[in-house]
């Protein structure tokens, strides 16, 4: 894979990640006029919870579901420069026009007015684009396994970057998929969020992770891929290096959880072997998530990874999928339980979900004689 660092107009970062033997040089210029950005970001402490919560009002003007012919994240054109200035690309990554944190951003009060008991910080990180490919049509789960790998290999450069950053404190690669899912671009791309924070679910995962720890002397996880291997019942996909499920309190009617045998921090520390087997396991289970109502799924697939600088010990990388898709043609709103309590009412079991999910990457012959 050849890495090249270049610039927008505005002086944003852009990196081409490219794994074709022919790809030209990376030195297309972008010129287009763009105004130097003037983000004002800042993230506020409930004082109630301990949680912080991000203030960005001028993602208010950010690029909402343009046609096709003026996709921002598609190559660059005569006549037509986007965000990409190269007339084509493997896989790109650069810093969001319209991102809610932005390195750049001014120094606010500690305190919010009047209310000393709440916190309040310049939103001082770094939110980046990535772009899967070139090709517009296309998805996630159609890409080639070492283009998927691509995609792996710039995460891990991604995440020790921003993690090297003054102020970072977690690295969250995602990609939404999928209007009911909130897309406003329909480009096949993620984003990558370097947050000045460690997120309240990471901060609970660390402190239940601790507590088995302490009781059993083990990791959870581990000792839960252990079962859900044994069981097998809800087991999705599995691979050398690699397990897919449904976990066993799943909050939204589909989700599944892959996550390496090994326990390793973040994606940085996979090992080649490792990122080659994700990528085919990976796209089974998009293949059989596309395959479950017969249309393809919106989804959000994110990595939990461990933060930056404390109780990486702790952490054990692992990627979750899910979908608010219930039925083909039934959404799962978040309901007063839910939204108001963050109680989780789901209208499917762990082990339906994975039966179905098993069921759809079989043929039409399998099925009959299932």
């Amino acid at each position: 894979m050849r890495r090249t660092v270049n610039h927008l107009a505005d002086g944003r970062e852009i990196i081409y990640f490219d794994d074709t033997s022919d790809a030209p040089p990376r030195t297309a210029k972008d010129t287009r006029d763009l105004p130097i950005p003037e983000h004002r970001s800042e993230i506020r402490r409930d004082p109630l919870t301990g949680e912080w919560v991000a203030m960005a009002a001028h993602r208010q003007t950010r690029t909402y579901k343009p046609p096709a012919d003026l996709c921002p994240l598609c190559p660059s054109s005569p006549g037509r420069p986007t965000e990409i200035p190269e007339p084509g690309y493997d896989v790109v990554v650069f810093e969001n026009r319209f991102p809610s944190f932005a390195m750049s951003v001014p120094d606010v009060p500690p305190t919010v007015d009047g209310v000393p008991m709440a916190a309040r910080a310049a939103g001082r990180a770094r939110c980046e684009v990535v772009c899967f490919t070139s090709a517009h049509t296309t998805s996630f789960g159609e890409l080639a396994p070492s283009r998927v790998r691509t995609v792996v290999d710039a995460w891990a450069d991604r995440t020790e970057a921003l993690g090297a950053l003054p102020g970072i404190e977690q690295v969250f690669p995602f990609e939404n998929r999928g209007e009911e899912i909130g897309v406003t671009l329909h480009h096949p791309h993620g984003q990558i969020y370097g947050y000045p924070f460690v997120t309240p679910r990471t901060a609970r995962m660390l402190e239940t992770a601790r507590a088995y720890r302490d009781e059993h002397g083990r990791h959870v996880l581990g000792d839960l891929l252990a079962a859900e291997r044994a069981a097998g019942t809800r087991l999705v996909a599995t691979s050398t290096h690699w397990t897919a499920f449904v976990p066993p309190a799943a909050r939204w009617p589909v989700e599944v959880h892959v996550a390496p045998h090994r326990q390793v921090p973040d994606l940085p520390a996979l090992s080649d072997a490792e990122r080659d087997d994700f990528a085919h396991l990976y796209l089974e289970v998009l293949r059989r998530l596309d395959g479950l109502y017969g249309r393809p799924l919106p989804y959000v697939a994110g990595w939990h990874q461990a933060p930056v600088r404390h109780d990486r010990d702790l952490a054990w990388l692992h990627l979750e999928v899910f979908s608010v898709l219930r039925t083909a043609d039934k959404l799962k709103y978040l309901a007063g339980s839910e939204s108001g309590m963050a109680v989780w009412i789901n209208d499917v079991t762990p082990e339906q979900i994975a039966e179905k999910l098993r069921a759809s990457g079989r043929g039409p012959a399998d099925r009959r004689s299932g």
